[in-house]
C-alpha cells in the first residue's frame, strides 16, 4: 500500500466560491490529489482510465491533513482512500484503460 500526505492550506483558491463561510474541498480536487499520487508512486502518466467508483463521503476543510492511500489488486483495479485524523473522506476505485 502507498501512502502520501496533503494539506489543505487555508487560502486554496476553490474556499472561495465553495462555499463562502463554509469552505470544502470540492470533491474534483480530492479525485486530482488521490490521481497525483497514483501516478506520482507508480511513475507514470495517466492517458486514459475508467473510474470504477468514487464516493465522497465527509467534507475536507481548509488546513486539514489528508492521508492518500491506494493498493493494486489482483483484477488490476487500484483502489484508493483519503483520510484525515478522525474522518474518511473520500474512496474509489479505477482501472487504467490501454
Amino acid at each position: 500500500m502507498n501512502t502520501t500526505h496533503y494539506t489543505i492550506p487555508l487560502d486554496h483558491p476553490t474556499f472561495a466560491g465553495h462555499f463562502p463561510g463554509s469552505p470544502i474541498l470540492p470533491g474534483v480536487v480530492l479525485l486530482d490529489l488521490a490521481l497525483q499520487s497514483i501516478a506520482d508512486a507508480n511513475n507514470i502518466v495517466f492517458n486514459q482510465y475508467t473510474l470504477n467508483s468514487v464516493k465522497f463521503i465527509h467534507p475536507a476543510r481548509p488546513g486539514d491533513v489528508l492521508t492518500i492511500t491506494h493498493k493494486h489488486t489482483d483484477s488490476g483495479a487500484i483502489h484508493f482512500s483519503i483520510n484525515t485524523a478522525s474522518h474518511q473522506i473520500a474512496s474509489g476505485s479505477m482501472t487504467l484503460t490501454p
